[in-house]
């Protein structure tokens, strides 16, 4: 992934209102290793519910609001991340919901779908199983999945910037 600043990311995202983009916390972006991602994604701290997930989408960012169900699914039973396609214990996979952009968004539609509760998925896809002789070698692994991944987010995103039929 290529570097973001404050203003590319204020300036990408396409669902919520000005006076929220100019409040929105920022992650800390001095440490990020842009390399080791296929997404920016982190969650507000004075609101744990809201979380933010920014990318380049072509040649430009693009970024949305998202916001995780007050609920979460018991540790007990597993869930699968629906951009990075990890099983996990359940409870570290949220429901999260993002309105739409737009008028759309406006009159409160919103899409859903099911990420990593941290919104670590560049992070989760980079874990290697064992090595042996039938995988195909690490490096083709992880550019294999984060090619899933982003082709994953790019289908969401299209979704949220989607107008209301």
């Amino acid at each position: 992934m290529r570097p973001l600043t404050a203003d590319d990311i204020r300036a990408s995202i396409v669902n919520a209102p000005a006076e929220d983009v100019e409040r929105l916390p920022m992650p800390g972006l001095h440490e990020t290793v842009w390399d080791s991602r296929e997404y920016l994604g982190w969650r507000d701290p004075q609101s744990p519910q809201r979380g933010y997930i920014v990318f380049w989408r072509d040649d430009a960012p693009i970024g949305m609001v998202v916001r995780a169900a007050s609920t979460q699914q018991s540790r007990a039973i597993s869930a699968m991340c629906s951009l990075c396609r990890t099983q996990q214990p359940a409870n570290q996979v949220s429901l999260f919901t993002v309105p739409k952009a737009g008028k759309a968004g406006r009159d409160g539609n919103t899409v859903g779908t099911y990420i990593c509760s941290d919104l670590g998925c560049s992070t989760i896809i980079r874990i290697l199983p064992p090595p042996s002789d039938m995988q195909p070698s690490p490096s083709d692994v992880v550019a294999s999945r984060a090619a899933g991944l982003l082709t994953r987010l790019n289908s969401f995103t299209a979704e949220v910037l989607k107008p209301a039929a």
